[in-house]
């Protein structure tokens, strides 16, 4: 729906999709084709970025991790704020690019071989985190009289953890290659693999899809998956080292077709996958993983990682912007419960399900404190089951501030994790640097053997 402004008017036009997205018109109408130009956007990206190395700055001079400025920068700016944004929509739309060149980084830093040593535990442990989660909070709903749809969907979401903050964690602390990193990547995956069958799950639970309707949208998801990875399989041991190695003959004078041809990969398999049901984050995860096996995976690490650390700035900016202090600060005592409760509930939860694939004590407790916020996937889970009527009011603002305060204290939990585990071994909860070593190899042998 266009505004009715006639030529000459100062008013904003604007146009509402049928998801009820307000997008602003920056440029009017006109007979003859001419060159298009977003000042609005343009503005509001300069006052995220700007803010976001302010922010940035102040904390890492404080010694604290930068993220916690991105986010609170965006707070500042964002509509809870001093509200500084216009196109709040064209803002957060871009800001997605971040989460695509974080979890692509990630995918070239990731080793196959290490992936199919932790798949049981991601794959059938991812799950199992998800199913508890469902049943906990269904039995909770169900005992304190509310609706049984109402739980199991709240155990959906909050067993969503943040992949986009976890793994920008887990790279500047060098834990990548650990195993209780690989562990959390793992399951970090099968969360964003997870997200297109959880949507499908909504509309049942909302009661606008019928349960045979549902269990069809949930199976057909599963072999549109299976087929994408086995043809992203075929690919990575046919033709990526073919096409790589020539981009790397093309451009022997400057890698700027190398850097375009790796972001052009990269964007376009996350839109093979989005557009077969799944999502933007599987898609670029994969691309990744696929040039990691070739031997250019390194030099392809190197020409996105200045693209990779903008947009990863700009999202959780972005996501800094859904946090209203004024809520928060109207209603500190019941999110700060919450946020404690759920840090407590999921620390536990997924510390014993990774404990019961074999693992050392040390490592689910480690994994369990990386996973224990909310996701950024909670977000969209969040507005689509507000919009099959499956929460009320109260409840999705509950759970939006809930969220947003969780992922503002991911990087506390990360600079406690040390600390615990040093407690630990003191107190003998946990086995020695030494034990857990030699623990941790034995762990991975007995896994792979498993696993063959």
């Amino acid at each position: 729906m266009f505004g009715s402004q006639n030529e000459n008017s100062d008013d904003t036009e604007t146009v509402i999709d049928k998801e009820d997205n307000v997008f602003v018109m920056s440029n009017r109408k006109t007979k003859y084709p001419t060159l298009q130009l977003d000042l609005r956007l343009i503005k509001d990206l300069v006052v995220i970025i700007v803010s976001a190395t302010a922010g940035g700055i102040i904390f890492s001079c404080l010694g604290q991790p930068v993220i916690v400025g991105y986010l609170l920068a965006g707070s500042l700016i964002g509509p809870g704020g001093l509200n500084l944004i216009n196109e709040m929509v064209q803002v957060e739309t871009f800001a997605q690019f971040g989460v695509v060149f974080l979890l692509f980084a990630l995918g070239l830093e990731f080793s196959l071989p290490k992936l199919r040593v932790v798949g049981p535990v991601a794959v059938l442990g991812g799950v199992l985190q998800i199913a508890l989660f469902m049943f906990l909070c269904g039995l909770t709903a169900a005992l304190c009289g509310a609706k049984l749809s109402e739980g199991v969907f709240v155990g959906t979401f909050l067993s969503m953890s943040s992949t986009a903050v976890v793994s920008k964690f887990l790279v500047e602390k060098g834990s990548t290659n650990a195993l209780h990193g690989q562990v959390t990547i793992g399951t970090l995956i099968l969360q964003d693999c997870a997200v297109g069958l959880l949507f499908a799950l909504i509309p049942v639970l909302g009661g606008s899809s019928g349960i045979f309707g549902g269990m069809m949208s949930m199976g057909r998801l599963l072999l549109v998956l299976s087929i994408f990875i086995t043809v992203a399989y075929m690919m990575t041991w046919s033709f990526i080292p073919r096409f790589l190695k020539l981009m790397i003959q093309l451009s022997s004078q400057t890698n700027e077709l190398y850097q375009l041809a790796a972001v052009a990969f990269c964007l376009l398999l996350a839109w093979c996958s989005d557009y077969l049901g799944l999502s933007l984050e599987l898609g670029s995860f994969l691309a990744g993983v696929m040039i990691s096996t070739t031997d250019f995976a390194h030099h392809t690490l190197e020409q996105v990682e200045a693209i990779r650390n903008l947009f990863a700035a700009l999202f959780l900016a972005s996501i800094g912007m859904l946090i209203h202090f004024k809520f928060l600060w109207n209603h500190v005592d019941i999110l700060l419960a919450a946020v404690i409760l759920v840090i407590i509930v999921k620390s536990i939860v997924i510390t014993a399900v990774i404990k019961s694939f074999g693992y050392s004590i040390r490592t689910a407790f480690i994994v369990g404190l990386s996973l224990a916020q909310i996701g950024e996937f909670a977000f969209v889970l969040l507005s689509r089951a507000s919009h099959h009527h499956l929460i009320g009011g109260k409840m999705y603002l509950l759970l939006l501030g809930t969220t947003a305060l969780s992922l503002v204290t991911t990087p506390l939990i990360f600079k406690l994790i040390p600390v615990v585990t040093q407690l630990g071994i003191l107190m003998r909860w946990f086995p020695s640097e030494s034990g857990v070593q030699n623990e941790e190899k034995a762990t991975m042998l007995d896994v792979y053997n498993r696993t063959l």
